[in-house]
């Protein structure tokens, strides 16, 4: 403007001007967002060969979009009607979204289970009816060792539409044992044994939840015991249950407390309806058994 160039010259140097402004701003752009993307990755904790194969798609992804982008805004600058090439374009786009809508939502998905992070490589979860050991985060599947030892592979985007419970991420267990009493338990021994479980339960450094009679069943008294277990290990958990109940088994035994096991009791009746077994030798005024008329 300052040297009055001749027209020719002026749009010459203001449609250079245009192009390397416009690609400037594409790239600052792209590494912008490609940066934030890294970063949050290694915050993240992602292992390295998913993360690898998400960041080379996630570039290839964001560089055609703003180069695209780039592109029109230079063409429109030259004047050119770009009206019909962006309508192209996103027809391209809804048909390409169409044509390979479950492998980009499997891959989505899984660029969602490397930065979010519900669960990593390693931790053992509990998807719809399977449980198992994550041992890979892919790009269209995660695979997962079960308890029982086959692999089981599991697309990502259906790994995500239910409930996952990852038991890794546990800070404690919980236990519940139920305990059924004999039906000749003196009701001062059934008042004190929540207090006797207590003891049990925190002399083997365990968090006592609760204790008490829940139910009169057929044969005994049943008591629950609901006590945790902290950390998630599972040996822990088993090791755990088992001294708790070795030390039940040992204090009823000294206290004379008695387990029940499924009884039944049968009266037997002399033909004038008195009874005579079990109880032989019951006197006259015993309850009699109904007669048949």
């Amino acid at each position: 403007g300052f040297a009055n160039a001749p027209a020719t010259v002026n749009k010459v140097i203001f449609f250079l001007f245009t192009v390397a402004t416009v690609i400037q701003v594409a790239i600052w752009l792209r590494e912008i967002i490609l940066a934030f993307v890294e970063r949050r990755a290694q915050q993240s904790g992602s292992e390295s060969d998913t993360l690898s194969s998400a960041m080379a798609l996630i570039r290839i992804a964001v560089s055609f979009a703003l180069f695209s982008v780039a592109a029109i805004v230079i063409l429109s600058n030259l004047g050119v009607n770009v009206s019909g090439l962006i309508a192209g374009l996103g027809v391209g786009g809804i048909a390409i979204g169409l044509a390979a809508q479950g492998i980009f939502s499997d891959l989505f998905a899984a660029i969602s289970i490397i930065f979010d992070q519900p669960f990593r490589r390693g931790d053992t979860i509990s998807y719809d009816t399977t449980t198992g050991r994550v041992e890979k985060i892919g790009m269209k599947s995660t695979r997962l060792r079960a308890l029982s030892g086959e692999q089981k592979i599991i697309s990502n985007s259906k790994l995500l539409e239910k409930e996952i419970t990852n038991g890794t991420m546990t800070d404690h267990r919980r236990t519940n044992f139920v305990l059924g009493l004999v039906y000749q338990t003196p009701a001062s021994v059934l008042s004190t044994l929540p207090q006797t479980l207590r003891e049990i339960v925190e002399a083997e450094d365990l968090d006592f939840i609760r204790a008490g009679m829940t139910a009169f069943s057929p044969s005994a008294f049943d008591f629950q015991l609901v006590f945790d277990v902290k950390g998630d290990d599972l040996d822990q958990l088993f090791e755990a249950r088992h001294k708790v109940a070795l030390a039940i088994i040992d204090r009823f035994a000294r206290d004379g407390i008695a387990f029940a096991y499924p009884t039944q009791t049968t009266f037997t009746a002399a033909p004038d309806g008195t009874l005579v077994m079990p109880f032989a030798g019951q006197p006259a005024s015993a309850p009699k058994a109904p007669r048949k008329r």
